[in-house]
């Protein structure tokens, strides 16, 4: 992605923020361009994590999002980072849906790049697109890939695995 088309994306969400009135609990969504994944596991160096990646089309997802409140508010030491794998210009609709559903003060992100194969593969190489798609990452960042929705059972069995 071209230093222009980056610096449209960050400004295409600044402008979506900064044009509605501020709302408590709105979220703060992080353009995720080439390069962020990597910043996500820099700045998530030595310490378990779990990242949701998600869509305002997907129903499953969506479905999902309560559990994932629940286990926000369950277990506040759990790092969650939600992707939104959503046109930029969905801003407003992701932070509805965030808000909502209480996961508004997380590390939440979003596409900023066209080209959503690449950010995919820079991801996950043995992912093809299917939503929901959460990964567990113990401390040393080994990482565990589950596609389609969880139950409140399979997210606790994993949490426990990269709380140890």
């Amino acid at each position: 992605m071209s230093l222009k088309k980056k610096f449209l994306s960050v400004l295409v969400i600044l402008l979506a923020v900064l044009s509605n009135p501020i709302q408590a609990g709105q979220a703060d969504l992080k353009p995720f361009s080439t390069g962020s994944y990597q910043e996500i596991l820099a700045n998530n160096a030595n310490q378990p994590f779990m990242m949701v990646v998600w869509s305002i089309t997907c129903s499953s997802c969506l479905k999902d999002m309560p559990l994932l409140s629940l286990i926000h508010k369950k277990r506040p030491e759990l790092k969650i980072i939600m992707l939104a794998a959503d046109d930029i210009s969905e801003v407003e609709q992701i932070q509805s849906i965030l808000k909502k559903n209480q996961l508004a003060d997380i590390d939440n992100w979003v596409y900023a790049d066209e080209n959503t194969q690449k950010l995919q593969f820079e991801i996950d190489p043995k992912w093809y697109g299917e939503l929901p798609r959460t990964y567990f990452f113990d401390k040393t960042h080994q990482r565990e890939s589950i596609s389609g929705v969880l139950s409140e059972e399979d997210y606790n069995n994993r949490l426990i695995k990269i709380l140890k």
